[in-house]
């Protein structure tokens, strides 16, 4: 479960970036940072639970 909540995370990131760089749709770019964001704090909480 970790490693698919990194993957998404990652692959928020990179359609963040590409979204701020090429296509200027701001309110829904910043929306997934929020949720990779929100994604990698529960994987960094649940690991460091265990």
């Amino acid at each position: 479960m970790r490693t698919i909540l990194f993957l998404i995370a990652v692959v928020l990131v990179i359609g963040w970036l590409l979204g701020v760089f090429v296509y200027s749709a701001t309110g829904l770019i910043h929306a997934l940072l929020v949720i990779a964001i929100i994604s990698l704090l529960l994987g960094l909480i649940r690991r460091g639970s265990v």
